[in-house]
This record gives structure tokens, sequence and C-alpha cells, in this order.
């Protein structure tokens, strides 16, 4: 069980790592191209200030494991992380229940459109 969300979101980007450490890898095996350094974004600074910083604490202790993995991809270039604030945050389309002008503001983003609006 988790103790906090910033373990939750941690053990989540642990995870997005190991996603994108793989595709890149399909990549390469596809020889579909070249990529160099992977972006991932996140909207908790306390995750990025754990994935960054390699002094672990006593609060750490139990992510020790997916902090050494995701602190070897960020020292290694695999990975660059960066902060996107939660009003910014385009994922939340997928998690979460929203409501008109921010499901337009997302779609937008994303480039999406409504196939039944007037052309």
């Amino acid at each position: 069980m988790a103790r906090s969300s910033a373990e939750v979101e941690y053990r989540t980007m642990a995870l997005a790592v190991y996603e994108l450490i793989w595709l890149k890898q399909l990549l390469k095996d596809l020889q579909f191209g070249e990529v160099i350094q992977m972006t991932l974004i996140c909207d908790n600074q306390i995750v990025l200030y754990i994935s960054s910083n390699p002094v672990f604490h006593e609060r750490t202790k139990h992510i020790e494991v997916d902090c050494y993995f995701v602190q070897e991809k960020i020292i290694s270039g695999d990975i660059k992380t960066e902060f996107v604030n939660s009003n910014d945050q385009l994922a939340d389309i997928f998690t979460k229940y929203l409501r008109g002008p921010r499901i337009d503001y997302i779609c937008n983003k994303l480039g999406t459109y409504s196939v039944y609006a007037p052309a």
C-alpha cells in the first residue's frame, strides 16, 4: 500500500520509464530512426526532486529500487524530466472526469476535433 501520493506518482514514473526504454528498443530494432533522449513530463514537483536528487531519505526507502532505476536513466541521458503545470496536463482526459471547456481545451491541444461538429 502506498504511503503517499508522491510514492504512487514515483512508482508510476518508474513504470513509464520502463515503457519508454522498451519503446526505444523497439524503434531501434525496427530501424525506425534514432531516438536519442526521451522526455518524461510530470506534474508533481516532489517526484521530480526525488528523481534528480541522488540522496535518499527515510521516506523514500521503500521505493529505493525505482529511485535507482529512474536516476540511472536520467544520468545516462536516456530520459529527461520536465515539469508541467497541472492545468496543462493533457493526460487528464484519460484519467479524470472532465466537463465542457476543459475537454475542449485538451482536445484542441491534442489536435482532435468532433466529427459531429458543423464544418
